[in-house]
């Protein structure tokens, strides 16, 4: 990569400290019967840690390579978002290997053949040269590793985008949206192997992607007098209190209290295809966090939130880690102890794990410099 490393002093440290979040949010969410888990947010609101990563790349993709754009040209900045996308297809076959390799070694050395089942690779075992070629075609995933093809479709995807976004960016907009919505109104997704459909449709997800970059394009201080308004701030949490109630009384048991309409249309949380409360309600969240998190808020450095900050900075390596860390978890706490006891004492060692990765190579700062905000 060419470009050059980010200026800490005008570098939005909420972005690398809310992804590194995301990443840890994500490797406990992957943890099946982990009390720790209920303090993601996917437990208190219709988004979760996925909104959140798509959110935030769409928005550094944009802010690095329209730069690239405006000073070296389309061409370069569309090979170096497609090199971005190279890279994140190897780590994606990396962690393929790796993960499919552990799970069939722990199925068959502590005898739990259900872990086969469970993640989704029996078959695969049982014919691995036509399922390899299909995972090295993004067609055949086990359980937990859906979200690097997706990111792997939006930047494959993303040089025209950025070319129309520069020109013209509420087209851009436009036409993301107009995408999304054929998506879900005719079906519109990507073939799994070997039946279904990919679990994040990139037809939908691509508008969250994009909404991202057209946030981080903007030079109109639109979003700056929204984030400003009252009667926005009220909206976004009237509309987040919301959430938090249905999906309190949806995770505990209780929607049958709740009305049939409001049932029917948020219990479902349609992830796969991103319906729209979910973006509503990330973006309400995005409004009051930006409202009352001012970007250069002294706190923001504190050592206590540097680990996650790397996490973010790292973000690439963190997540693959983190989705690896996740099946030790649950293989852990099915082998040894389901106490809430030692599920803390898990969750705590993957953090500290995936921590210690994003610390030790050297250049963490800078080596993520696709998703880094350069000055």
């Amino acid at each position: 990569m060419t470009e050059k490393a980010a200026n800490p002093a005008r570098r939005d440290i909420r972005l690398d400290l809310f992804r590194g979040l995301a990443n840890w949010a994500i490797f406990l969410d992957h943890i099946p019967n982990n009390v720790v888990a209920w303090v993601t947010m996917k437990n208190y609101g219709f988004s979760d840690a996925a909104d959140l990563f798509v959110f935030v790349s769409g928005y550094t993709v944009a802010y690095v390579y329209s730069r690239t754009m405006a000073t070296k040209g389309f061409l370069v900045a569309a090979v170096g978002i497609m090199a971005r996308a190279w890279q994140i297809y190897v780590a994606h076959i990396l962690l393929f290997v790796f993960y499919v390799a552990s799970i069939g070694y722990v199925a068959q050395r502590y005898g739990h053949a259900h872990l086969l089942d469970e993640f989704n690779i029996r078959r695969l075992i049982a014919d691995p040269i036509e399922f390899l070629k299909h995972a090295l075609l993004l067609e055949f995933k086990p359980l937990n590793i859906d979200v690097l093809p997706l990111y792997i479709a939006l930047m494959a995807t993303f040089p025209p985008v950025l070319w129309l976004l520069v020109r013209s960016r509420n087209l851009a907009l436009a036409t993301s949206f107009a995408i999304y919505a054929a998506a879900r109104a005719f079906g519109w997704n990507l073939p799994s192997y070997p039946e279904g459909f990919w679990y994040f449709n990139p037809f939908a997800w691509q508008f969250l992607f994009v909404i991202g970059a057209w946030v981080a394009l903007d030079r109109t201080e639109t979003i700056g007098r929204l984030i400003g308004s009252r009667a926005a701030a009220l909206s976004a949490a009237l509309f987040l209190l919301l959430g938090l109630v249905v999906r309190l009384a949806a995770r505990l048991g209780f929607a049958d209290a709740m009305s049939e309409a409001l049932v029917d249309v948020f219990v479902p949380n349609d992830k796969t295809n991103l319906a729209p409360y979910r973006i509503l309600h990330f973006l309400a969240l995005a409004l009051i966090v930006a409202r009352f998190v001012p970007r250069h808020a002294s706190w923001l450095t504190s050592p206590l939130l540097r680990p996650s900050s790397i996490c973010g900075e790292r973000s690439l390596e963190v997540f693959c880690v983190g989705i690896f860390l996740s099946f030790i978890g649950h293989f852990l706490i099915e082998l040894v102890s389901g106490s809430i006891a030692f599920q803390m004492l898990v969750a705590l060692g993957g953090i500290c794990a995936m921590t210690a990765v994003a610390s030790y190579r050297p250049g963490s700062r800078t080596s993520d410099r696709p998703l880094a905000l350069d000055p």
